[in-house]
């Protein structure tokens, strides 16, 4: 199996936006890991902010950016000719539906970096028992693993994992965006629990379909295909435990002091 290191840098990407070098989005992360650790610190001391209309915009915008992001992977993969459901074969070429879905995948990164923003948010409104380490791992961890995915890896089967995601995400900051608007709608957001249950139903279909696609032969980087297998299942593991605490452990059964994760319109 290859390493990253004798991996060859798709070129591409080489003048893509962010994409020359890993710095910036080791920056960025870097800069949110400092929010999410000493934001909540320095809110102490000030008073929440009431972020309604930015919400709404912000939620709207993510609903938008996934639906395109997610119509992109389906139009540069179901159109191919080649495109198979077992394995769609690595194409590193220039033609147009190819450099589709490498435009599509640089989206779904740079969505990544966007999405950070849930996590100001939360410091913002003193939201401090939503910021988790399930939700700073997660925010933490996709751009840095997106990044090398676009710079190294964007093409082939790469497309099903960020297609399922967006497709989840559209719903997701679709509940977040209703949420927004109000305590009015608060009774038609009875879906939230079943979120987390599609979340986990990806985690394990993506599971599934890189082992498939490596049963066959599909010509994708194998070190990736095990980064995923493995991701994904850290994302299952904890995924799993926040369902629990969250929906299913009875609330006098909880430790003192130990709040179950909740999720960010509460």
């Amino acid at each position: 199996m290859d390493s990253l290191v004798d991996l060859q840098a798709d070129v591409r990407v080489s003048q893509w936006f962010l994409m020359s070098s890993p710095l910036p989005t080791l920056v960025v992360v870097a800069v949110y890991l400092m929010v999410a650790t000493l934001g909540p610190r320095v809110m102490r001391n000030f008073h929440s902010l009431d972020l309604k209309s930015a919400m709404i915009f912000y939620n709207l915008s993510l609903v938008l950016l996934s639906a395109y992001i997610l119509y992109e992977f389906l139009m540069s993969t179901w159109r191919n000719p080649k495109f198979e459901l077992l394995c769609l074969q690595f194409d590193s070429s220039t033609q147009d539906l190819p450099m589709r879905l490498l435009g599509a995948c640089w989206w779904f990164y740079f969505s990544k970096l966007i999405e950070l923003i849930d996590t100001v948010f939360f410091v913002l409104r003193k939201k401090t028992n939503q910021i988790t380490f399930l939700h700073v791992y997660h925010h933490a961890t996709m751009p840095l693993l997106w990044w090398l995915g676009v710079k190294y890896a964007g093409g082939g089967e790469v497309y099903f994992p960020p297609s399922f995601n967006s497709g989840v995400h559209v719903l997701m900051y679709l509940y977040y965006l209703l949420a927004a608007l109000g305590p009015a709608l608060r009774p038609y957001l009875w879906w939230k629990r079943y979120l987390t249950s599609l979340q986990l139903v990806q985690f394990c279909l993506v599971i599934l379909k890189i082992i498939a696609s490596m049963c066959v032969g599909c010509g994708y980087p194998p070190i990736f295909q095990y980064v995923t297998i493995s991701y994904m299942t850290s994302h299952i593991v904890l995924f799993t435990k926040f369902y629990y605490q969250t929906y299913k452990m009875p609330a006098n059964d909880l430790r003192v002091g130990e709040t179950p994760a909740r999720s960010k319109d509460d």
